[in-house]
């Protein structure tokens, strides 16, 4: 049984998410987790703090898996409508909670949700949990540890702990934000709670776009994978700086007073100079995805830095930055992880530190000018419902002798990668070249192949 994907558990509720499935995996959780506890003799509470996003099947799923935790022994501290950082923050900080769930799916549409599960030290999982959570489960065993036991915990209301995460982000920065006008898009999602007073207690002036909950229209045409909005605003508005966040309010991504799209790794880029000359970054090391671009890379490397890429995924970079020592990590789509103020990766705290640049060394438009230029990089996804062919499409030769010829053809002009999205049931095509024609071409090339065999066939 494969539950868990590079992000938790995901998927459309009611055909794959349902009641009774998170019901299980909370009861599978709250076993394996009491086991974790008892090997590494943690002094934390009998405590899970459980979030959610503005999703409305949010509230089945989180009742559901706190029963399943409360069944295996667990109390249950329900924050409520908060960032999934915020559920990391205190996961890591507050002395009672072992661990932490958050249910949301992030980027997704409305009718997909999910289930991430934090350790007590506010990272996520790591695979060997995850592999042992989904084989208790498989085995059906869990039925009857909880059958057997007499230990049940306790659910409670926990929702002004928020303010301790608002403050932790409020106490980052060391400046006010007054002068700056600031368009935040906030999804109709998790960035409704918390992120306008923050801004506005720094100083900035806000102009806020789709700010209430509403999980009927979370990410719908808004937020940080549907940008024409925060531009449109920030135009109209003459603002400084825009935020786009995601549905759980994770990742961000940033607009300058042109219009430009600031995303991940320019976010990084800047971040990572403003370390650098601080004697902050140790190593002067950046750990990214392979997803990065590869102007970055190399006018990162320009600057004496060093450049890691790892796989797809944010827990893939922070084990990475744990192994390393690094402390600035983070993705292109936005999910960035500075270890100076974080145990996660945090849109709002991205947000405010992008914005604190602006105020503090020049406009985010001249800080853009000069940075870098991104090679032309085009990204392409193909859906494809078979999760087999999914999974093993490097069994086809076809593809990967078609990959090997682009790789020849590009040689050290771009990049390609190909894979499998690990949230969505899609074949991602990724092509970075130094034209934008050369680009086109393999990117066609590879997409229409991957739709001949995988969806045509």
């Amino acid at each position: 049984m494969k539950l868990f994907g590079t992000d938790g558990i995901r998927g459309h509720v009611g055909s794959f998410l349902t009641a009774p499935l998170a019901l299980e995996v909370g009861i599978s959780a709250g076993k394996i987790l009491k086991e974790r506890i008892e090997l590494d003799r943690s002094n934390r509470a009998n405590v899970i703090a459980i979030g959610q996003d503005s999703r409305t099947s949010g509230d089945m799923l989180s009742s559901a898996i706190s029963a399943g935790l409360t069944a295996a022994g667990w109390n249950v501290w329900h924050i409520g409508l908060c960032p999934t950082p915020a559920v990391a923050y205190l996961t890591a900080n507050s002395p009672e909670i072992f661990g932490g769930v958050m249910i949301s799916a992030s980027h997704n549409p409305p009718e997909d949700n999910g289930i991430k599960f934090f350790g007590d030290n506010g990272a996520k999982l790591c695979g060997e949990t995850q592999q042992a959570i989904e084989k208790l489960l498989e085995s059906r065993l869990h039925a009857d540890l909880v059958n057997s036991s007499t230990d049940w915990g306790k659910y409670h209301e926990k929702s002004h702990l928020i303010a301790d995460y608002q403050e932790s982000l409020q106490s980052s920065i060391a400046t006010d934000l007054s002068g700056l006008k600031v368009v935040l898009d906030l999804a109709w999602g998790s960035a409704t709670r918390v992120s306008l007073e923050v801004f506005r207690n720094l100083g900035a002036e806000v102009i806020c776009l789709h700010q209430e909950p509403d999980g009927d229209r979370i990410n719908v045409n808004c937020g940080s994978t549907h940008l024409e909005p925060l531009r449109a605003a920030v135009q109209e508005h003459q603002a400084n700086i825009g935020f786009a966040f995601d549905g759980d309010a994770d990742r961000v991504l940033a607009v300058d007073s042109n219009g430009r799209v600031v995303d991940g790794d320019y976010i990084l880029y800047l971040w990572g100079q403003e370390l650098m000359e601080n004697n902050q970054l140790p190593d002067s090391a950046i750990v990214t995805t392979v997803m990065a671009n590869l102007g970055f890379e190399r006018a990162w490397q320009k600057l004496g830095g060093n450049f890691v890429r790892t796989a797809v995924g944010d827990q893939y970079v922070h084990a990475e930055m744990v192994r390393s020592g690094a402390m600035l990590g983070g993705e292109q789509s936005g999910h960035v992880l500075c270890r100076h103020y974080a145990v996660s990766g945090d849109g709002l705290l991205a947000a405010l530190h992008l914005a604190a640049l602006a105020k503090q060394k020049a406009p985010l438009s001249e800080l853009m000018d000069q940075s870098f230029h991104p090679y032309p990089q085009l990204l392409k996804n193909v859906r494809v419902e078979d999760l087999e062919l999914r999974r093993n499409w490097q069994t086809c030769d076809a593809l990967v002798q078609a990959i090997a010829l682009a790789e020849q053809d590009l040689g050290d002009r771009g990049r390609i990668l190909v894979r499998a999205s690990g949230t969505e049931p899609l074949m991602r095509v990724m092509v970075e070249a130094e034209t934008l024609d050369l680009a086109q071409h393999w990117t066609n090339s590879l997409t229409g192949l991957i739709e001949k065999q995988f969806v045509n066939n």
